[in-house]
C-alpha cells in the first residue's frame, strides 16, 4: 500500500511537473493540475510485463502486414494510413477496450469509431485477430459482394457509423458517449481514431467543444498525428505542441505519446480512464507508412497500395520484427447497459384540436414530441439553440434529463443525434430551421450511408416566414432530403397531421424528414382521422372538377381557399394533400387526376422551383403521357415582407392558384 501510494505520487508529481515529449514539446503543468483526476479511489497504474508489451509490439505489426497485405490484392487503399496507426490499434483493442468479440453490436461493449476512414483495412485486420472475421476475408477488400469495403459501413456488424467523410467520426463518438452516461448510465467507454488532417475540419472542433461541455469522460479520442496529409503535409506537421495547447483550450485533458511506442499509449489509456469530468485527447506523434522501407514518412503515398513485385520484401522485413508468439484478447465488459424497447412508440394521447382552430405546425411538433417522451422513455430530443422556435422547448420542459442542447453547431447536432441511435438506444429527433440542415448535408448524407433511424424536423419553411428575410427561409429542404437514399419526408398541413407525422418517424425506420412551417394553419383534420407514409388525402373532390391541385403546408391553405372562391364561380377543383412527398402517393394523384376534365394537376409549393413537391409530383406521373403538370413555387432569392406580401408576390398564394386554374381551363 505504500509502494502504491508513493507510485501515485511519484506519477503526479512527474505530470505536474511537466517533462518533454520526444518532439521536446513540455507538458502544461496547469493542464495536468487542471486534469480532475479520481483521487479518492484510483487505481496505480501497472506497467505491462514485457511479455505483453512485446505481444502488443508483435500485434500491431501483424495489423501492418494484414494491411498491406489486403491493399496491394485489392490494388488500391491506404495501407500508409493504416501503418500510422498500427500501434494505437493493437493497444486499444488488446489491452485497453471491453469487448465480447462474437457480440460486436452488444450493448455493454465499449464503442470505436474509426474517423479516420480510409484506414478501414487495419480495422479489419483488427476484427480478423479477435477472431470475428475469417483472415482470408481481408483479402476480399474492395471487392464487389465483399462486406470489405473501401471505407467502414454499419453492414460489418462491429461498424456503428459510416465514415470517410472526414471530421465526422469524433461527433457521433460523443453522441455515443452521451447515451452511455446520461441515458444508459452504463461502464462502456467509447474510443475514436482520428487523423491530424480532418482535424482541420471545424465539425471536429464543434465535436470538442459539446464534449467538454457535457464533461464526456466516458470518452477517449486518439490523434493520429502522421504529419502528411492526402497531396501534402498537414498544416501543423508534428507541431505537437501547437495541438496540445488547442485541445487543451477546447477543454479537453490532453496526453501527449510516442505513438509507435506501446507502453506510453498504454499508460495513457489507462491515464484517459482516471480522469474525471473531462474527455480526453491522447495526441499520438506517429510516421505515416510506418514500417515500409522507402515509404515511411514520405509524400506522395496517400492512397497507393505496395506495388505487388515489391510487396513480399516489404512484409518479410516485418514479419522479422515479430519475436513473441503471446496471444492477447480483450477483456469483457460490465454487463451493465439497460434494456431498451423501441418498438411501437406511441402518443400518449390523440390530438385534441378544435375544429378550424389555428396552430403553427412547428408548435404541433413540439407538442406531439412531448408525449412521445411520456410514451416512451428512450425518446430523445436535440436542438440547435432554437428550441423556442422550434417548439422542442415543449419536450425539455416535460423530459429536461433527454433533452441535448447541441448549441448552434447543426453539423454537429446531426451528428451527435446519429450517434445516440447507434445500437438502437434510443430514439433521436433533431431539430432547428429547415435552412440550416443545408450545412449539415454532408452529416445527413453519411447519417444515410450508416443506416441511421434519426429524425430531422426543420422549422420555418420557405417564404412564408415573412420579415425575417431570406437568409432564415428553408427553401432548399425538400430537394435536400428527397436526394438521400431511404429517407421519408412529411410535409404536414395542419397540426393534427402533424402530431402523426412525429408518431410514424418515430417508428419508420432510415432517415425522416418533417417540414414544420412558423404561420399558424387551421385545423383540417378531425382529431381521429388516421394517416398513413406514403398515403395522400383527397380534401375536395367534386365530379365536376376540371383539374387537381397538389398543396402543403401553408399552400394547403391557399388551395383550400382557392377552391371555395372558384366554387362560388361553377368552377370545381380537387384538392389533394400528399402528406408525405416521399414516398408520395403516386396512385392516388394519378387516379385523381384522371377523374378530372381537364387531366391536369396544378403543384402549389413554398420552396424552390429545383427539387421540391412540383418535381415530385411530376417524377410520379412521367410516365402517364395524358397527365400535365404546371408548377407553381418561389422562382427566386426573396427579401423581407409580411408573409402575405410575399406568397402574393411569388405568386403561390390563393389568388395566383385562382388565376392559374382559369387559365388552364381557358386552354381547354
Amino acid at each position: 500500500q505504500v509502494r502504491h501510494r508513493g507510485l501515485v505520487r511519484a506519477a503526479l508529481a512527474s505530470r505536474a511537473g511537466g517533462g518533454a515529449g520526444r518532439d521536446g514539446s513540455a507538458h502544461s503543468p496547469a493542464a495536468r493540475g487542471a486534469s480532475g483526476r479520481r483521487m479518492a479511489d484510483m487505481a496505480c497504474y501497472h506497467r505491462p510485463d514485457a511479455a505483453t508489451l512485446q505481444a502488443l509490439r508483435d500485434m500491431a505489426n501483424t495489423l501492418r502486414i494484414h494491411s498491406i497485405s489486403a491493399t496491394t490484392e485489392a490494388g488500391s487503399g491506404h495501407p500508409t494510413s493504416c501503418c500510422s496507426a498500427a500501434e494505437i490499434m493493437s493497444v486499444l483493442f488488446f489491452h485497453n477496450m471491453k469487448l465480447k468479440v462474437q457480440e460486436p453490436r452488444n450493448p455493454n461493449n465499449d464503442r470505436f469509431v474509426l474517423s479516420k476512414g480510409h484506414a478501414a483495412p487495419i480495422l479489419y485486420a483488427v476484427w480478423a485477430e479477435l477472431g470475428f472475421l475469417c483472415a482470408g476475408q481481408l483479402a476480399t477488400l474492395r471487392k464487389m459482394d465483399s462486406l470489405l469495403e473501401g471505407h467502414p459501413v454499419p453492414k460489418l456488424e462491429f461498424v456503428d457509423v459510416a465514415t470517410g467523410s472526414l471530421g465526422q467520426g469524433l461527433g457521433a463518438a460523443a453522441g455515443m458517449a452521451y447515451t452511455g452516461k446520461h441515458f444508459d448510465k452504463a461502464s462502456y467507454r467509447v474510443y475514436c481514431l482520428l487523423g491530424d488532417g480532418e482535424s482541420s475540419e471545424g465539425s471536429v472542433w464543434e465535436a470538442m467543444a459539446f464534449a467538454s461541455h457535457y464533461k464526456l469522460d466516458n470518452l477517449m479520442a486518439v490523434l493520429d498525428v502522421n504529419r502528411l496529409g492526402q497531396s501534402e503535409p498537414a498544416p501543423l506537421q508534428h507541431k505537437i505542441e501547437i495541438y496540445r495547447k488547442r485541445c487543451e483550450a477546447f477543454g479537453w485533458h490532453t496526453e501527449v505519446v510516442d505513438g509507435h511506442c506501446v507502453e506510453e499509449l498504454c499508460k495513457a489509456f489507462w491515464q484517459a480512464s482516471m480522469i474525471n469530468g473531462k474527455p480526453t485527447m491522447v495526441i499520438a506523434k506517429t510516421f505515416k507508412g510506418k514500417g515500409i522501407e522507402g515509404v515511411e514518412d514520405k509524400e506522395n503515398w496517400h492512397g497507393k497500395a505496395i506495388p505487388k513485385d515489391e510487396v513480399e520484401a516489404v512484409i518479410n522485413s516485418i514479419k522479422a520484427l515479430i519475436t513473441n508468439e503471446k496471444k492477447l484478447a480483450p477483456g469483457q465488459p460490465t454487463e451493465d447497459a439497460p434494456p431498451v424497447c423501441l418498438e411501437n412508440i406511441k402518443l400518449s394521447a390523440p390530438p385534441a384540436y378544435k375544429h378550424l382552430e389555428k396552430v403553427a405546425t412547428r408548435k404541433a411538433y413540439g407538442t406531439a414530441l412531448a408525449k412521445l417522451g411520456h410514451d416512451n422513455k428512450n425518446v430523445i430530443a436535440l436542438d440547435g439553440d432554437t428550441k423556442n422556435s422550434t417548439f422542442s422547448d415543449m419536450f425539455k420542459k416535460a423530459h429536461p434529463k433527454r433533452f441535448i442542447e447541441c448549441y448552434i453547431a447543426e453539423q454537429n447536432m446531426v451528428s451527435v443525434a446519429v450517434g445516440c441511435c447507434t445500437r438502437d438506444r434510443t430514439v433521436a429527433f433533431a431539430s432547428t430551421f429547415a435552412c440550416f440542415f443545408c450545412r449539415a448535408f454532408d452529416q445527413i448524407r453519411m447519417a444515410a450511408i450508416s443506416e441511421s433511424n434519426v429524425n430531422l424536423v426543420g422549422s420555418h419553411c420557405g417564404i412564408s416566414i415573412g420579415e425575417d428575410g431570406p437568409s432564415q427561409m428553408g427553401l432548399e429542404d425538400l430537394a435536400l432530403f428527397r436526394t438521400i437514399p431511404s429517407s421519408t419526408i412529411f410535409y404536414p398541413s395542419d397540426a393534427v397531421s402533424t402530431e402523426r407525422a412525429v408518431e410514424l418517424a418515430a417508428n419508420t425506420k432510415g432517415i425522416c424528414f418533417i417540414r414544420t412551417s412558423r404561420p399558424e394553419t387551421t385545423i383540417i383534420y378531425k382529431n381521429t382521422e388516421v394517416f398513413e407514409v406514403g398515403k395522400a388525402k383527397v380534401l375536395r373532390k367534386n365530379n365536376k372538377d376540371m383539374l387537381t391541385v397538389v398543396a402543403a403546408g401553408v399552400t394547403m391553405r391557399e388551395a383550400l381557399a382557392a377552391a371555395a372562391e372558384l366554387a362560388e364561380e361553377g368552377i370545381y377543383i380537387r384538392v389533394i394533400d400528399p402528406f408525405t412527398i416521399k414516398p408520395i402517393d403516386d396512385q392516388t394523384i394519378t387516379y385523381c387526376t384522371k377523374c378530372t376534365k381537364l387531366k391536369k394537376i396544378i403543384t402549389v409549393e413554398d420552396h424552390y422551383y429545383e427539387g421540391g413537391l412540383g418535381e415530385a409530383v411530376t417524377a410520379a406521373v412521367a410516365l402517364d403521357p395524358v397527365i400535365k403538370v404546371h408548377r407553381m413555387a418561389v422562382s427566386g432569392v426573396a427579401f423581407s415582407a409580411t408573409s402575405a406580401e410575399l406568397l402574393e408576390k411569388f405568386e403561390i398564394d390563393a389568388k395566383a392558384i385562382v388565376k392559374t386554374v382559369k387559365e388552364l381551363s381557358e386552354d381547354q
